[in-house]
């Protein structure tokens, strides 16, 4: 499933440094949750990997050795030693171990450029890492936890419920 175009259409306007700060605020979050995430990676940890939503008009940078996440308007090469690029719902799927990477790399509907050990270590310490999003973002909504919670696995739901899944 891709992320909604008309959602996803005022990223490209919105000044970086707004939308950075959201992202950076949620990072952080995770972090928090997950403070050995990063472990893993071994001589890996170094290295820095750009995620490309082909829905979205940016690029998220994550250097595991800060740990920090960056945010770029999309470009054709970002600075990075390791790339994927696919849909955001997918690459969040990714990132919580709930999808299969190998099959989404042959089924086409990912790409992986650049250090490919190095992506792999990711992969690795992704998948044992029981990252969920919706329970681990919440957790920083404060007394909004709940909702914000509730919102965000039902979003994951629906994304997860197939590629034709409707959104009006």
């Amino acid at each position: 499933m891709e992320f909604p175009r008309p959602l996803a259409a005022p990223l490209a306007l919105l000044p970086i440094p707004i939308v950075e700060g959201a992202v950076k605020l949620m990072f952080s979050s995770l972090m928090k949750r997950h403070p050995k995430l990063f472990d893993r990676l071994g001589e890996h940890r170094a290295k820095r990997y750009a995620f490309r939503p082909t829905d979205l008009p940016l690029v998220f940078l994550v250097e595991p050795a800060r740990p920090a996440i960056t945010l770029m308007r999309r470009q054709a090469n970002p600075p990075a030693d390791a790339l994927v690029e696919g849909s955001l719902f997918r690459l969040l799927t990714l990132l919580e171990g709930r999808s299969d990477a190998d099959a989404l790399f042959f089924a086409r509907s990912l790409t992986v450029t650049g250090d490919m050990e190095a992506m792999l270590a990711l992969r690795n310490a992704l998948d044992g890492s029981e990252i969920d999003l919706p329970r681990d973002l919440g957790a920083a909504a404060g007394p909004f936890a709940p909702l914000f919670s509730r919102a965000a696995a039902a979003i994951r739901r629906r994304a997860l419920a197939g590629e034709n899944a409707a959104w009006n």
